[in-house]
Order: C-alpha cells, then sequence, then structure tokens
C-alpha cells in the first residue's frame, strides 16, 4: 500500500482540525459564548495565538528571533489581515444565519477561490484533473444553497458572508504562500495573537465582553488553540510541498468533519440535498487525491532559506561546522538543474509548463 507524502497528511490534519472547530463555535455561538462575532473570533484566534506562543517557546528553550526577512513582512500582514481578521468574523456571521453542517460544506468554496487565484494571479501550474475535481466542488456547492433544500442556509445572507469569508481566506493562503518557508510556529502564532488582538478590541469596543468563568474562557481558547493554531502550522507545512492550489483542495475535505461532527454534536438533519453535495465534493476531492504531475522540468539557480534535507535538491556543501542533523535551516544557494520525477508546485517547482 503506497502512503501518502508527508505534506498531503499535513494537509489533512489541517482539514481535520479546521473541520471540527466550525460546529463547536456554531455551539460556542448559540450559548452566547460570547454573542460578538468580533470577540469570538477574537477568542479564538488568541486561543491560537497564546498557545502556539508556548509551544515555541518551549521548542526553542526561549524566545528566539522569527527569520523572516524584510519582503516577507507584507505578505505576512496581508495574510493577517484577511485571514485573521476579515475571515473569521464573515465565518462568525454566516454561522449565525446557516446549520453548522451546511455551512461546513459551503465553505469547500475557500479550495475552490484559492485556486483560481493561485493559477491566475500567482501562475501556479494546474491540469485537467485539478479543474474538473474543483468543477464538481462548485457544483456541490450550488446544491448546498439551492432553495428549498431542508437544510439550506437560513436566508441569503449566511451564504453571502460564507461566500465572502472563503474569498478572504483564498487571499490568505496564497499570501501566506509566498512565506511558507519560513518557521511555521511564528508565522501562525503571528496571525494568532495579531488577529484575535484586533478582533477582541473590535468586540470589546462594540460593547460585548469577555465571557464570565475560566471554564467557558478555557473551552474557547482551547477550540482557537486546536481548530485555528495547530491546524494553520500544519497549513502552512504542507504549503511548502504541495504548493498553494493543491493544499486548499485537500484542506476541502475539513467541511465533511464539520458536517459530520454536526450531526453527531449538534443533531442536524440529513437530507437529500446534503447527500448530494457531499457526494459531488467527495468526487472532487478524490480527484485532486489521486493526480500525478511528472514531466521534464528545470529548476532556474535560487538562493533562499528553509528547513531541509540533503535531497535531490540540495546537494550543497556548508560554510560553517555541521553537525549532520536535519531536517536543518540555512541559507543556500541552488544552481541550475534539468531532470524528471513526479512534483508538486512546491518551493523548489513552481516552474511554468508549456
Amino acid at each position: 500500500m503506497k502512503l501518502l507524502p508527508t505534506a498531503t497528511l499535513y494537509a489533512l490534519g489541517a482539514a481535520l482540525l479546521f473541520g471540527a472547530s466550525t460546529p463547536l463555535a456554531k455551539l460556542l455561538a448559540e450559548h452566547g459564548l460570547p454573542q460578538s462575532p468580533f470577540m469570538l473570533a477574537g477568542l479564538l484566534y488568541l486561543g491560537s495565538g497564546l498557545g502556539l506562543t508556548v509551544v515555541r517557546l518551549l521548542r526553542d528553550r526561549g524566545w528566539q528571533p522569527s527569520g523572516v526577512q524584510r519582503p516577507a513582512w507584507p505578505w505576512l500582514l496581508g495574510a493577517i489581515g484577511f485571514g485573521g481578521v476579515v475571515g473569521p468574523v464573515l465565518l462568525m456571521l454566516g454561522l449565525s444565519h446557516s446549520s453548522a453542517s451546511a455551512a461546513s460544506l459551503l465553505l469547500n468554496l475557500e479550495a475552490v477561490l484559492t485556486a483560481l487565484l493561485a493559477w491566475w494571479v500567482f501562475k501556479e501550474a494546474t491540469d485537467r484533473r485539478i479543474v474538473l475535481g474543483m468543477a464538481l466542488i462548485v457544483a456541490g456547492s450550488v446544491v448546498l444553497v439551492w432553495p428549498g433544500d431542508a437544510v439550506a442556509l437560513t436566508d441569503w445572507l449566511g451564504p453571502a458572508a460564507l461566500a465572502a469569508a472563503c474569498l478572504a481566506w483564498a487571499i490568505d493562503n496564497n499570501l501566506t504562500r509566498q512565506v511558507a518557508g519560513g518557521d511555521a510556529l511564528f508565522i501562525a502564532l503571528s496571525k494568532g495573537l495579531i488577529a484575535g488582538g484586533i478582533n477582541c478590541s473590535l468586540g470589546w469596543a462594540l460593547g460585548a465582553s469577555v465571557p464570565a468563568g475560566w471554564l467557558a474562557l478555557s473551552t474557547i481558547l482551547l477550540v482557537g488553540f486546536l481548530g485555528y493554531g495547530l491546524s494553520l502550522v500544519l497549513f502552512v507545512l504542507a504549503l511548502r510541498g504541495l504548493g498553494t492550489a493543491r493544499t486548499g483542495a485537500y484542506f476541502s475535505t475539513a467541511p465533511f468533519v464539520g458536517a459530520a461532527l454536526s450531526m453527531l454534536w449538534l443533531g442536524e438533519p440529513v437530507s437529500a440535498g446534503l447527500g448530494w453535495a457531499a457526494l459531488l465534493m467527495a468526487t472532487g476531492v478524490a480527484l485532486h487525491l489521486s493526480e500525478h504531475h511528472n514531466h521534464l522540468h528545470t529548476h532556474a539557480a535560487q538562493v533562499h532559506s528553509h528547513a531541509h534535507r540533503h535531497d535531490s535538491h540540495h546537494q550543497h556543501t556548508h560554510d560553517f561546522a555541521w553537525d549532520g542533523s536535519e531536517p536543518h535551516s540555512h541559507p543556500h544557494g541552488h544552481t541550475a538543474l534539468t531532470h524528471r520525477h513526479a512534483h508538486f508546485p512546491d518551493d523548489h517547482h513552481r516552474h511554468t509548463h508549456s
């Protein structure tokens, strides 16, 4: 049995954690913890940022420099703004006007919009299998919100807000791709702390308050740490190895987790529309999972820094004392190289196709 690549497992792990957070966030919102979408989104991201800060401090035995280069900061701050501030608020608004299971499946639009931006704006490579898979995901989303479905969204504010959240996260995904070679923990905790602080401040300014009692507050922070924090770390690691569109495709399995848990935890009904939507989306995801991209390609000469092993793409010497441990991270150069093997549009395969 062929094992899935590590980067694919990272993407599926990210999907599992984030998918579980959707019905949990819906449950928190329904119980008024808190009522403000700004405050709830802010606390979820603060849970992410605070938890990952502790993890990074333990990993590095103290605070270490981020390693993010100056040209990368605009990409990172843009990703934080769209994905950490705008997206979560729109999600909370959409959840308040929808069932959690329907909303979970509609969030598959994020993968489609992510891929479209990756292909059209950032010129990432694609093929017919990927395009067909995305078309099926879109079809599933259309079936899901078709008027008259017993589990369709409560009103059109719900799908509009959720679609806008998906667009914000699609922009975030493509911007994060530009800095994915950096420290994944730092990238994710930065988003959590900055986005969480901004959203909590907005919620407080609009009259919201932090839930009373440690149990309610700690529950929200824990959901944020797992569903937004660890999920984002795994997502960034997947971006390095798969590229933006394919990571987004694998991540689109998250709504199936959310829908299943919504039915289990919240007792939401199963309808024919929901079943057809799930079937179409699952088929689209399966096409992505079965992709095989192999052709003769050329690597341009470049110098960059990221965690790596000395594989076929990293045959270089060191100008410092090295104890042989891998993976390790340092600035290193690549000479031009032409060869053929199966690959994804990762950090070393961002080439064009004839």
